[in-house]
């Protein structure tokens, strides 16, 4: 039978605190910011699990990828096209009309590239 993943909190809130510590910030900013209570971040600092929203948040404030986290679990790289995808997505500058042509063209390229193939 395969070995179910676990999710390393420990792990996670260590990397959480260097963040915390590299931004030069503190843990009242954190829960200003993430909207995730100081009772939480306290009880996570004593090895309490958050929640999945908490959980969420504060991966999305610290950049933190809680899939980095599983154990057991074989890391699979993202697909090149997918995170540039997600780029030109996130891209403030880029309408979505823009986006999506930006995306067609990428792909394009991309498909007939990808394999080192230059002709069609």
């Amino acid at each position: 039978m395969a070995r179910r993943s676990q999710f390393d909190f420990d792990g996670f809130y260590k990397a959480l605190s260097a963040t915390v510590k590299a931004r030069n910030t503190n843990w009242k900013t954190v829960s200003e910011r993430t909207g995730i209570s100081q009772t939480t971040l306290s009880r996570m600092s004593k090895g309490r699990q958050p929640d999945a929203e908490s959980l969420t948040a504060l991966s999305a404030w610290s950049g933190l990828n809680p899939v980095d986290f599983l154990t057991d679990t074989p890391k699979q790289a993202s697909e090149p096209i997918a995170m540039m995808t997600k780029l030109l997505r996130e891209d403030p500058d880029l309408d979505h009309a823009s986006t999506e042509a930006l995306e067609a063209i990428i792909k394009a390229a991309y498909d007939r590239f990808k394999h080192g193939g230059t002709h069609g």
